[in-house]
């Protein structure tokens, strides 16, 4: 049964059945994982921490660790570093623990281990994961209140996830805008680990926030108009929004079709654990007849490691709209990833400027979305954000022949604070401010990345790759490539 709760009955950290009580929760963790002195043996051998999602599994598989061990070791460094920084809804350690012990059983008897095996995975909370605590507030904007829903079974996302291996460990907050959903105030907000004085971003942000600081290495995020990428920017991370459709999803609660802006998409460290979460969770499945339009989904791991070669990529700062959304920071974000997309020709790409002119097409997205979840719009707005639309599809189609990819900024600011992230979206005039370079390709519906390239004022910042429908495998090849060529290996303060 669905309660309505007011924001003091559930923290956006951990439940009741969380690992940490509200004090002592680090003199009591090593107590709370049974073995702990065996676990700090281990941990010098191997240590899990800051490994990619890919090498943690193929480390499973070769006996080094078991899935329990690493399950146990980023349980342990959820009860550290969660209290700082409130990525997580909900927590169930016993679950989580005996996932786990499963695999391990189960691959001791000779099973075929999946591509996420042992690998433990945070979900955004605005999916079902069975036995999980997530808050669902309805409609748009500021939500101080909302409805605590256990899943009682995994969405598709999660299900295809937990398939591939995956400990399902947690849910991640949602903050939405501002003070949101199941969050006292701002105090409860999640944090930026980099900054515990700034935000991770908006939506995806309790996923970028745990994946950045390694509470875990992979998470699934939502994209409704930039929200994997631009907290996957701000926390320094790889984020991929992919292709409309790829990832299948139905709400069972919901009677109103669900708008197209909206994907899922993964959070990570390691562009080439985007690509195998891609593999996992992409693909047609007849709940979801949008999924079953496109066929097969592609290869996203067939042009990993590949030379980078003739690979036409048009650089912009604003898609030639965007710019009235800058802010004083903006030139100094512009100037980052302009150097950024020309390092592109060191491994290979060819670089040029694209003298694109899209429309501002605010607000034309609002009537759009608003109509496709279900409220009325007025026909005469509703044709003009038609047409508008079908403009701007036409010249990013026409711009993507003559390039392969485009790239510019993908956030126009850095991590604000807390305070400055409330007090702005206190006017959701702020949309277009926060979403300048993204959105645009969750309304005409084509795939979009952010990769981390270096930092501004000591916070992250990060460079988007946007392509033609289905052009992710070559997109995560560049982005591969790139980091190798420009590896990352900065720590944030709370990590």
């Amino acid at each position: 049964m669905k309660t309505p709760i007011e924001p003091k009955e559930l923290s956006p950290t951990l439940n009741r059945r969380s690992l940490l009580t509200a004090a002592g929760a680090s003199a009591s963790a090593a107590s709370f994982f049974g073995g702990a002195a065996v676990q700090a043996k281990s941990k010098k051998k191997f240590d899990p921490t800051w490994m990619p999602a890919w090498q943690i599994r193929d480390a499973i598989i070769a006996g080094k660790i078991t899935a329990l061990a690493v399950t146990n070791h980023f349980l342990k460094r959820i009860a550290t570093l969660d209290p700082k920084l409130h990525s997580f809804r909900d927590v169930n350690v016993a679950d989580a623990r005996a996932q786990a012990a499963a695999l391990d059983k189960a691959l001791a008897d000779g099973a075929t281990p999946g591509p996420l095996f042992g690998v433990p995975v945070a979900v955004k909370e605005s999916v079902d994961a069975k036995g999980l605590t997530r808050v669902k507030s309805e409609g748009h904007g500021r939500q101080p209140k909302g409805v605590a829903v256990v899943g009682a079974e995994d969405a598709i996302v999660v299900e295809k996830v937990r398939g591939a291996g995956a400990v399902i460990i947690g849910t991640t907050v949602m903050p939405g805008m501002g003070i949101g959903a199941g969050m006292p105030d701002l105090k409860k907000h999640p944090r930026n680990p980099w900054d515990a004085s700034k935000v991770p971003g908006s939506s995806s942000a309790g996923s970028a926030a745990a994946v950045a600081s390694a509470m875990v290495p992979l998470a699934i995020g939502g994209d409704g108009g930039g929200s994997t990428r631009l907290p996957g920017a701000l926390c320094g991370l790889s984020a991929m929004h992919p292709t409309a459709g790829r990832i299948a999803h139905v709400d069972y609660t919901k009677t109103k079709f669900r708008h197209l802006t909206i994907t899922f998409g993964p959070l990570a460290r390691d562009p080439k654990d985007i690509a195998i979460a891609l593999d996992v969770i992409c693909g047609p499945d007849g709940r979801d007849m949008l999924s079953t339009i496109h066929g097969k989904a592609p290869d996203y791991l067939a042009q990993l490691g590949k030379p980078v070669t003739d690979v036409r990529l048009g650089w912009t700062p604003d898609f030639g709209h965007a710019s009235e959304f800058f802010n004083d920071e903006t030139p100094a974000l512009v100037d980052l990833t302009h150097k950024a997309a020309h390092k592109m020709r060191d491994i290979g790409a060819k670089v040029k400027k694209s003298e694109i002119k899209a429309e501002n097409f605010w607000p034309h997205v609002a009537t759009t979305m608003f109509f496709f979840d279900g409220a009325k719009s007025d026909e005469k707005a509703l044709r003009a954000a038609y047409a508008a639309r079908k403009r701007n599809r036409a010249i990013f189609d026409a711009e993507l022949e003559k390039f392969d990819f485009l790239l510019s900024p993908t956030a126009v600011f850095t991590a604000p604070t807390v305070e400055q992230w409330n007090e702005n979206w206190k006017k959701l005039t702020f949309a277009p401010y926060y979403t300048a370079t993204t959105f645009m390709f969750n309304w005409i519906m084509l795939p979009a990345m952010s990769i981390p390239i270096g930092y501004h004022n000591g916070m992250p910042v990060g460079l988007q790759i946007v392509g033609k429908p289905d052009s992710e495998p070559q997109m995560l090849q560049i982005a591969d490539a790139f980091m190798r060529k420009f590896p990352r290996d900065e720590r944030p303060k709370i990590s």
